[in-house]
């Protein structure tokens, strides 16, 4: 049994990306950001409210490019009831060379590595996936947009993986913009789940329940966004983003093993190399980062965010004099393809 209602689908796919990097949305949304609607429809930057179609917006769908509110999706699917779905956030960009989908490939080859360690079965190539995505955003005239590729299971109400899959591919309007507002922080009671317990290098659907519980328990006390530690006690990662601190020049961010390593993270990473920034990954104490002088998330929709402070106590340097600001502004140059230099950092 099926239904033809485009919000389910949409809500689905939604449901996974409510916070990973799309938890911003809120959070954005608290600073009073504000960006244009989409083509073909609304968009609403409102708490719990959200459109992210309209009439006109088309998706990739089980193998057709359909109207958004024409798909629908099965209410036997193993992804809606147990959360057994990978999916990918991924954004695009207008540079002068035209749109330009960044760092396409090593998103696409995560999504069929999730598929893979999780089971589901998925035969498309990464180069098909690209070719696919940059199909949609031509057909809703999109530029600068974020791009939600999921895999979604056949109908299958038993816990044995099923034998098909399908493909979803959604998109919309995005205009990040510089963030200058800085996010209050707290440490979550929620913890980031147990390796032995999960596939965490896999970009799996369910697993946010845990990013939306931590985000959740900050909002109702009054902070912006949570900080997850890992099973061991140490800092791990935000619900939907990793973290860096910096402390005497240097940044540290926490070493793989109970985080998502994140395709930001990596690029931020590289960055530091080529800008002979030192950055240590190690596992970092609480009281590490209550004692750095800032800090700051960073995932695919929000590039980098500064943290004003972690529970109520305040980073000691300003975002302007940061190493933080200078990765902000060379990431921002990486994805329009721009040149950057430390020098040509500016508050």
């Amino acid at each position: 049994m099926s239904t033809p209602s485009a919000q389910l689908l949409l809500w689905l796919s939604l449901l996974s990306l409510y916070q990973t990097e799309e938890e911003f949305y809120y959070n954005i949304n608290q600073l009073n950001y504000t960006a244009p609607p989409p083509k073909g429809g609304a968009f609403l930057f409102t708490q719990n409210k959200h459109m992210y179609y309209g009439s006109s917006t088309v998706i990739y769908f089980k193998d057709n490019f359909v109207k958004a509110t024409e798909a629908g999706i099965d209410l036997y699917s193993q992804s809606l009831h147990y959360g057994y779905a990978v999916f990918e956030g991924i954004r695009s960009y207008q540079t002068d060379s035209g749109t330009v989908i960044f760092k396409a490939k090593e998103h696409y080859e995560r999504l069929c590595y999730s598929a893979q360690v999780m089971g589901i079965p998925f035969s498309f190539s990464v180069e098909d996936l690209i070719d696919l995505t940059y199909e949609l955003l031509k057909r809703n005239q999109f530029t600068d947009a974020y791009i939600r590729p999921i895999v979604l299971c056949s109908p299958n109400m038993s816990l044995s993986k099923g034998k098909e899959s399908y493909l979803a591919i959604t998109a919309w309007e995005w205009t990040n913009g510089y963030l200058s507002n800085q996010m209050r922080v707290m440490t979550s009671s929620y913890r980031r789940p147990n390796p032995s317990g999960f596939k965490i290098n896999a970009k799996v659907s369910g697993h946010y329940v845990n990013s939306i519980l931590a985000c959740q328990e900050a909002k109702d006390n009054g902070f912006d966004e949570a900080l997850l530690l890992d099973i061991h006690g140490h800092v791990a990662e935000g619900p939907g983003a990793n973290v860096f601190i910096e402390k005497e020049g240097v940044l540290y961010t926490p070493a793989v093993g109970n985080i998502l390593p994140g395709i930001t993270r990596a690029t931020l990473l590289e960055l530091c190399d080529e800008l002979n920034i030192s950055v240590v990954e190690k596992n970092i104490r609480p009281e590490e980062i209550h004692d750095a002088d800032s800090a700051f998330y960073c995932g695919t929709a929000a590039e980098v965010v500064a943290l004003e402070s972690l529970d109520n106590i305040p980073f000691r340097k300003q975002w302007s004099e940061s190493l933080g600001f200078i990765l902000q502004q060379a990431y921002k140059a990486k994805v329009l393809q721009k040149e950057f230099r430390k020098e040509m950092a500016e508050a």
